[in-house]
């Protein structure tokens, strides 16, 4: 059979899913799908960079080790791959309450994505493809397949967009552009068109990286090293506590001075992001050195956190100084930094520009509003970061199989996890720039701790089917354990014997005057259940896998009760707004007394609940009030 050049052709595989891009979203969205049966195929520019860490070598930090937890207690595999390859492991904010508290990993990068592959490629019902997507296909706004720019025809009947940074990207430092992804590699030039004709609106975003040195050329006796922690926490549930104490690599910390700002003052005029030569908004709360020399004008100094790329290279990141500053100036303004001052760049610093998408045209479920099984998770739907795009990509591929399934999508809300807290934020308000998760965003983050993801989540995860019988039968059994000790510490009363008051002297607390129980002496702040053991003699013996965690379970219930009931009846007033479900159908027209503004916002977001449609920017409490009225009346008849 002769085949004539660039013809379309219909590939015989017939897949349920198609997931385009396998970034940390496309590997969490394919793993989900095709866990949950459906036969999958995720597509990739290229196999090599599958899992790929473009930017900073870590997994984890303030409010994205939550994420990286509640993906775990969802089924996920982010945490399981970061815990079997990374090199160095802190818990951050550690000196303030557990609801900040983050887990943050330094990953060897070649490792971790060689292992998230290596899951990949091993995978029932998953296919991998090293293809470019240039068209996804419809019939009356119904997703069928998705073509490559080879010209094959994949029929499908869901679609997730995973594409991350690479949708017509350009790098850009100095005077250098070149129209590639991140790292050089291939960018996506072609979808971008496809998905503007089926009416997407797209936006132009910016990120940026530091450069990568050569460890040879730096001199760390002018540094402080930053090592690891003691006694490494895991991040997922699954692990073995014992079987991540490794020995650690260190991380070390310097600092800018005046002479680096001052080079970089001088040259401005030749940074693309100040020139006008980058048309895309970079994020907020993650600046280049130009960014924050400029804003930040008062600081004379700015930390730099030098951080190994992996155990079997001599390449280092530059952490908290990105740029796009051409190479002579890189060199300049590195080598101001103190054990920077012979350094060798081995990559120069650069910015990326992409396009992505405005995510108010998703539903929760992060399913396009108008196209039919389409879609999306990760960067491409305005975030920042291997966290926020894994979340993501986790919740697009548990609703993609869930839609072909013929069951309900599965949407968290504020009040259950970060996740929920991410994805109602990019799909409720409107935001120019790449949206970073931030403990700050959350408002019921002391019950959303990375502590208690498993407690929040696990059920769900069994439920969808991604948690096995195994894995939620130890954890029922952990949640028994805390539960019984908790009440039993109630009931158990110390004295004021020798022992007893020797101990609280030890650890400065105050003696005791009279019988107390051990559950009230857990409260005092100097204290806890840990130091109580040697005074309690009547403690059961818990698994050993699961003791560290029990016993940080017990500590926490028991110190921040009062706070954790209040939490609790705040969220009550909070669901009772997201329960109320607005109709799909309803006309916002029609309903006399709101704004103009609110029927727009009304009508281009179609908000599901009143908990969402207050949370949209230009709709205020007296446009809800509205609402309600209107709702209340159309149920009283």
């Amino acid at each position: 059979m002769k085949f004539s050049a660039n013809s379309v052709w219909e590939n015989k595989d017939y897949y349920d899913a198609a997931v385009i891009g396998a970034g940390h979203a496309g590997c969490e969205a394919a793993l989900a799908c095709a866990r949950l049966g459906l036969h999958t195929v995720v597509f990739t520019v290229s196999v090599d960079s599958i899992a790929l860490m473009p930017c900073n070598p870590n997994i984890g930090g303030s409010s994205k080790g939550h994420l990286v937890r509640e993906v775990d207690a969802l089924g996920g595999e982010m945490g399981k791959v970061i815990d079997k390859t990374f090199i160095q492991s802190k818990m951050l904010n550690k000196s303030k309450g557990p609801a900040v508290h983050s887990l943050r990993a330094q990953a060897d990068k070649a490792d971790y994505s060689r292992t998230m592959r290596l899951v990949l490629e091993n995978q029932e019902r998953l296919d991998i493809k090293q293809q470019e997507v240039v068209d996804i296909l419809t019939e009356d706004q119904k997703v069928t397949g998705v073509q490559t720019y080879s010209g094959a025809v994949y029929p499908c009947r869901a679609v997730v967009l995973c594409t991350g940074t690479y949708l017509k990207a350009r790098c850009i430092y100095g005077e250098v552009s070149t129209n590639t992804g991140p790292n050089g590699l291939q960018a996506a030039n072609y979808l971008t068109d496809s998905l503007k004709k089926l009416g997407i609106r797209m936006y132009r975003l910016k990120t940026g990286t530091p450069a990568r040195i050569d460890r040879n050329s730096v001199d760390f006796s002018k540094m402080e090293e930053q090592p690891g922690d003691e006694r490494v926490v895991p991040f997922s549930f699954t692990t073995n506590p014992d079987d991540v104490q490794i020995d650690q690599v260190s991380c070390w910390l310097t600092y800018t001075n005046e002479e680096t700002h001052n080079i970089i003052r001088n040259n401005l005029d030749r940074s693309p992001l100040f020139s006008g030569k980058i048309e895309g908004t970079g994020p907020r709360y993650c600046p280049s050195i130009e960014d924050k020399v400029v804003k930040f004008a008062d600081k004379n100094r700015h930390q730099v956190f030098i951080e190994p790329e992996g155990l079997n290279t001599n390449e280092m990141y530059i952490g908290g100084m990105s740029s796009s500053l051409p190479e002579d100036v890189q060199y300049a303004m590195y080598r101001t930094v103190p054990g920077l001052e012979h350094v060798k760049i081995v990559r120069n610093a650069y910015a990326i520009e992409y396009d992505c998408i405005d995510a108010r045209q998703l539903k929760p479920t992060l399913e396009f509003k108008k196209i039919d099984g389409l879609f999306s998770g990760g960067q491409f739907n305005g975030s920042s970061g291997y966290e926020e795009a894994a979340a993501q990509g986790l919740m697009a591929g548990i609703n993609a199989a869930r839609k072909l399934s013929g069951l309900d999508g599965i949407v968290l809300d504020r009040s259950e996890a970060y996740i929920g807290v991410l994805i109602d934020d990019l799909v409720t308000k409107e935001s120019h720039e790449p949206y970073r998760m931030m403990t700050s965003r959350a408002e019921y983050r002391l019950l959303l701790r990375q502590d208690n993801a498993d407690e929040r989540l696990t059920r769900i995860g069994y439920e969808i089917g991604l948690i096995s019988e195994d894995r939620y039968q130890i954890f029922l059994d952990k949640m028994r354990f805390v539960e019984t000790e908790v009440d039993r510490l109630s009931h158990v009363y110390v004295g004021t014997d020798d022992k007893v008051q020797r101990l609280l002297i030890d650890s400065g607390s105050s003696p005791l005057l009279s019988g107390i129980s051990l559950k009230e002496l857990v409260r005092r702040p100097e204290l806890s259940y840990s130091i109580l053991s040697e005074i309690d003699e009547g403690r059961p013996v818990f698994p050993e896998k699961l003791k560290d965690e029990i016993e940080e379970q017990v500590n926490i219930r028991i110190k921040y009760q009062g706070y954790i009931n209040r939490q609790l009846r705040q969220v009550e007033q909070f669901k009772k707004l997201e329960n109320k479900r607005i109709p799909e159908n309803i006309d916002y027209d029609s309903i006399k007394s709101l704004r103009i503004e609110a029927v727009q916002k009304l009508k281009e977001i179609r908000p599901v609940s009143i908990g969402q449609a207050s949370r949209i920017s230009g709709v205020s409490p007296a446009d809800i009030s509205v609402l309600l009225v209107y709702l209340g009346g159309r149920n009283e008849s």
